[in-house]
């Protein structure tokens, strides 16, 4: 039995806990890996909504759990486990830093400003990344390769359904994704200010809370008006709408939802909106609607060039390259047209049948492809057994 220490979070209201969480869900009975995650695991974000899924991970999380309180503050002897760290922007983690019998950098980062890249990754045995975006970076400044594994999405989770048909007729345009220049809130406000003009029934659906509200207040892009709190922990999306033109009637902010949740809203949705100026990985939340059936209107830059193409989604292509000052940190960033994402919202409310058709083909590509969280765990656990040895025998 081989353990992988996971050195990050398992949630499920951020990104990197929505990894950690499937990938040790995966891997919980597995035969030939034992997961173990870097930080406690609340049984509570396992099965919100499914607790046969608690059942069957019980023994792992207990196991994982009990292996962390086990460790010594101050002992830095190597773990008897290959160790997969968590690398933001800059390499850096907010992790425990162990060190193992092999060990991993988990590199997902959106700043291109990578002096320094080849000292700060000395210390991993392999790389591995989530875009060939990333992967082309990395060998640029380092001169080493990594692993592409591709991020994936829950198809037994997130899957067409029926409506409800509580809310009528409305056309609902959801977007994801916390409040950042990068994430492009502010080309969705602007875009929907101008098509919900003449689409008096268009509802924006937002789901752009996080549980770092404060890293977002005065953030306003390309806006008259910047976002504010409504309260301590949560953002006044609805006013930020209405002082940039939109009726705050056109808009639903969710709150913070966890993930679980987010298939029976999604299955609401006409259309899902993420003109991102840049992603490392493919946007969980473009997948996520994907794999629902929702026809996605998303911008083809950095990473979503691994995700996108002309017949799985309404695609962004028009992308100014971002320089100024921050060039150097944004190679490969794009921002798009908001023309051109009035223009995919007017063709998604216009033609529905063909936009219906279009996302119901990209949930087929998620699974032709392998974009699920099974072949995802899959590929990461064949990968790192090849890089340690047959099973059970660390390098």
């Amino acid at each position: 039995m081989n353990d992988v220490f996971l050195d990050w979070h398992a949630g499920d209201r951020f990104g990197w806990g929505i990894v950690g969480l499937n990938l040790f869900l995966q891997w919980a009975n597995d035969a030939t890996v034992r997961p173990l995650m870097g930080q406690p695991i609340d049984r509570a974000v396992v099965g919100p909504c499914d607790p046969l899924r608690l059942a069957r991970a019980a023994a792992a999380i207990e196991r994982s759990n009990r292996f962390l309180a086990g460790l010594q503050a101050g002992d830095r002897r190597p773990l008897d486990a290959t160790v997969v760290a968590a690398l933001g922007n800059g390499f850096e983690t907010t992790g425990l830093e162990r060190r193992g019998t092999s060990n991993i950098g988990r590199c997902i980062f959106e700043d291109t400003a990578l002096t320094g890249a080849r000292q700060a990754l000395a210390r991993h045995d392999e790389l591995l990344v989530a875009s060939t975006w990333n992967a082309r970076l990395l060998e640029q400044a380092t001169g080493r390769s990594a692993k592409v594994v591709f991020e994936g999405v829950d198809p037994s989770l997130f899957c067409p359904a029926p409506r409800s048909g509580m809310d009528g007729d409305r056309f609902h345009v959801f977007s994801g994704g916390k409040v950042e220049y990068r994430k492009g809130q502010d080309l969705v406000l602007m875009a929907f200010a101008r098509f919900a003009r003449t689409r008096k029934d268009a509802v924006l659906v937002t789901a752009w809370q996080s549980i770092w509200p404060h890293r977002s207040v005065g953030f306003r892009g390309r806006l008259a008006a910047p976002v504010e709190l409504a309260a301590p922990g949560r953002l006044d999306i609805r006013r930020w709408a209405q002082r940039n033109g939109i009726d705050p009637d056109a808009v639903v902010d969710l709150g913070l939802v966890p993930n679980a949740f987010l298939p029976t809203i999604l299955r609401e949705m006409d259309v899902a909106l993420q003109p991102s100026r840049a992603e490392a990985c493919t946007n969980l939340p473009v997948k996520e609607a994907m794999a629902c059936g929702v026809p996605v209107i998303a911008a083809l830059n950095t990473g979503m060039h691994d995700l996108l193409n002309d017949d799985n989604a309404i695609v962004l292509k028009k992308q100014t390259t971002i320089g100024g000052p921050q060039g150097a940190s944004t190679v490969g960033w794009g921002e798009s047209d908001v023309d051109e994402i009035v223009a995919a919202l007017e063709f998604a409310y216009d033609h529905r049948a063909a936009a219906r058709a279009i996302g119901l083909k990209s949930r087929q590509w998620l699974l032709d492809h392998g974009r699920t969280w099974r072949d995802h765990a899959a590929e990461l656990k064949g990968w790192i057994l090849s890089q340690t040895g047959r099973p059970g025998t660390p390098r």
